[in-house]
């Protein structure tokens, strides 16, 4: 059985609103999730004309949805 995904999501730190959600491989190292994680942030603040800096991730994490 492989790894599980994980999710993230990106916030604008000005707002604190969640502007974007991101599925990643849970199989990928610990380095290309970052290397991943910094290419979805400039897209992100590209895409929402808010500054690089501004962005940030979280993960998600499961016990995060449940009701």
């Amino acid at each position: 059985m492989g790894a599980a995904d994980k999710h993230y999501k990106f916030i604008n730190s000005k707002t604190g609103y969640a502007i974007y959600y991101h599925t990643l491989s849970g199989a990928l190292s610990t380095e290309k999730i970052k290397e991943e994680l910094e290419k979805v942030k400039a897209l992100v603040a590209s895409q929402n004309d808010v500054f690089y800096d501004t962005i940030y991730w979280e993960e998600i994490k499961e016990e995060e949805n449940t009701f």
